[in-house]
């Protein structure tokens, strides 16, 4: 009898082709693939909640599979990560219901910017962040971010390559701080955290990069509306570098948290 287990992920990004299996190319989901095949003998192709681009990071990734083993979640866990690589581990593993799938249980995603905007370049840092070689104005990009907050067409922040037919999204929480802690100084770091219903190709990394134009001063903060209204790729900033960004949490339906929870799990 067939079973499906739910996995919550971390990895670090920078070697990896991004989470979808693509020929050739290293990617967390052909990791996943082939470490279950090692432990199990079955070829399954994991499914992920977020697809994240080549180079950004993980701190809560939820994947899922199907597995006619008999092994417990804790044992699968520990099974998992005796054979992934050292940049991908297992934190969680618990028994769901059949049905499950991460990517429709997913109710909401939160991510995290990370722009370095100190004087000494961050070298433990820097495959984690954006370096910027001025100082950026929090305040601005502050209020220009509120005029993202709420549901509305992100045609503007999103790569013109995707084949999604609706733009419309809905932000529910952005806030931007600089980082009281971290390498160099204490406020060297801004961060930026988005949390919506579904984020389309490169809009975290787009809504970066425009509110960075604001934090320069080379547009004003009203210019962000203007951008969302224009639903045209080329209004809005420069899509900020994979390494700054982290999938930082992945909020599953009630039901599907309380499911994990019943079962066993590590």
């Amino acid at each position: 009898m067939s079973r499906t287990l739910q996995l919550r992920l971390a990895y670090n990004g920078e070697r990896f082709s991004g989470w979808q299996i693509q020929p050739d190319q290293r990617t967390v989901q052909g990791v996943l693939r082939d470490a279950i095949q090692n432990i199990c003998g079955e070829t399954v192709i994991p499914k992920g909640s977020s697809r994240t681009d080549a180079g950004v990071h993980a701190a809560d990734q939820v994947a899922s599979f199907t597995t006619s083993s008999t092994y417990t979640p804790d044992v699968w866990r520990r099974a998992l990560n005796a054979h992934l690589p050292k940049d991908v581990v297992v934190l969680r593993s618990s028994d769901v219901h059949p049905s499950f799938n991460p990517t429709t249980e997913a109710v909401t995603k939160r991510y995290r910017y990370r722009i370095h905007d100190g004087e000494v370049r961050p070298v433990l840092a820097r495959p984690f962040v954006w370096q910027w070689n001025s100082r950026l104005d929090v305040s601005a990009m502050q209020k220009a971010s509120t005029l993202l907050i709420g549901e509305h067409d992100f045609s503007s922040f999103e790569n013109p390559s995707s084949p999604r037919a609706s733009k419309v999204r809905k932000i529910n929480d952005l806030t931007i701080q600089r980082h009281t802690g971290g390498e160099c100084s204490s406020d060297s770091e801004i961060w930026i955290e988005i949390e919506g219903n579904g984020f389309l190709y490169n809009m975290v990394r787009i809504i970066a990069g425009t509110l960075l134009m604001v934090g320069t001063g080379k547009r004003p903060e009203t210019w962000v509306g203007d951008v969302l209204a224009d639903r045209q790729r080329t209004s809005a900033g420069p899509t900020a570098p994979a390494q700054g960004l982290l999938l930082l949490q992945i909020n599953l339906k009630p039901q599907t948290v309380v499911a994990a929870r019943n079962g066993s799990s590590s």
